[in-house]
């Protein structure tokens, strides 16, 4: 991230009242537009949550977590972190 004086970018009577807060330390001005959730623009919040689902409904359908574990390469803790997520 680029760092950008301030007295480059805020009227003086803005940096005046920000020096009172943090004369001279770094601080960070967050954007006000929010952030989007996690993986919405690559599809991969759609793709996790599309595959969780199956595996939860496999796992309802009464395919053991050994099984899931096997056929999606995942640890046996994640299995059960991914069936008892939502049911708790």
């Amino acid at each position: 991230m680029k760092y950008i004086n301030a007295a480059e970018i805020l009227p003086d009577k803005l940096v005046r009242e920000i020096q009172k807060y943090a004369n001279g330390q770094l601080i960070y001005i967050p954007k006000t537009t929010g952030n989007k959730e996690w993986g919405t623009l690559s599809g991969a919040l759609s793709y996790y949550s599309e595959r969780n689902r199956m595996i939860r409904d496999a796992h309802d359908r009464g395919e053991t977590i050994d099984d899931l574990a096997e056929r999606y390469g995942l640890a046996h803790s994640t299995i059960r972190n991914i069936i008892y997520q939502n049911h708790e």
